[in-house]
């Protein structure tokens, strides 16, 4: 199916008063994206916005749902349904508080780990989509966790979060081709380049013994 567009979803909620919050780092992929690459403008549509372009050769979709967090399924499902598009064409990109603030991750499959977009856009199309997960960070218990994602990021989370989505957006064009272990890969070398250990010159000549 390489040759059918490809939907990539950012998660979060509409509006203001959510657009710093963490549970929104999704939006702010796809705004990076839409920004990094040749897209059109935002329409609104699928019960979201949605902006046509292309990464790589690949006819690309990028979709914010406008239906608040527990019924993206609602907009992803539409816009998936309406492109005749299979689970592999379709991207997530969401906040993730299992993993470490700065941590990422890709997958394809499994559970949603109680995130209820996933679980809505689970319950639409089935589990079998590729995941980006961007870590948030966890609260230090359970009960705290609603206002963990729904408060905004702090300002020291700039010095991770503004690189991991402009790695992101470098290394997308890796969706096209449905390659997440070539995406991650370049994450990886975008955020952690190897260290160039200068070569060893030549050894010290001492004096000649007599």
């Amino acid at each position: 199916m390489a040759d059918a567009p490809l939907l990539i979803a950012g998660l979060g909620n509409p509006g203001a008063q959510y657009a710093k919050n963490r549970h929104n780092v999704g939006f702010m992929a796809v705004d990076t994206l839409h920004e990094s690459y040749d897209f059109g403008p935002w329409r609104a549509k699928f019960q979201g916005q949605i902006a046509e372009g292309k990464l790589g050769r690949r006819k690309t979709f990028l979709l914010k749902p406008m239906t608040y967090m527990n019924e993206s399924g609602a907009s992803v499902g539409a816009a998936a349904r309406f492109l005749k598009l299979l689970p592999s064409a379709l991207v997530v990109i969401h906040d993730e508080i299992d993993l470490a603030a700065g941590k990422l991750k890709a997958k394809t499959g499994g559970g949603d780990a109680g995130h209820n977009g996933l679980r809505s856009i689970t319950a639409t199309l089935g589990p079998d989509y590729h995941r980006v997960r961007i870590g948030v960070g966890h609260p230090a218990s359970s009960d705290r966790v609603v206002g963990h994602v729904l408060a905004n990021f702090a300002k020291s989370d700039e010095d991770w979060l503004v690189p991991t989505l402009s790695a992101i957006a470098t290394a997308a064009p890796h969706f096209a081709e449905q390659d997440m272990i070539g995406f991650m890969n370049q994450v990886a070398l975008i955020l952690h380049p190897p260290e160039h250990k200068p070569a060893p010159g030549p050894k010290a000549l001492g004096p000649k013994p007599e």
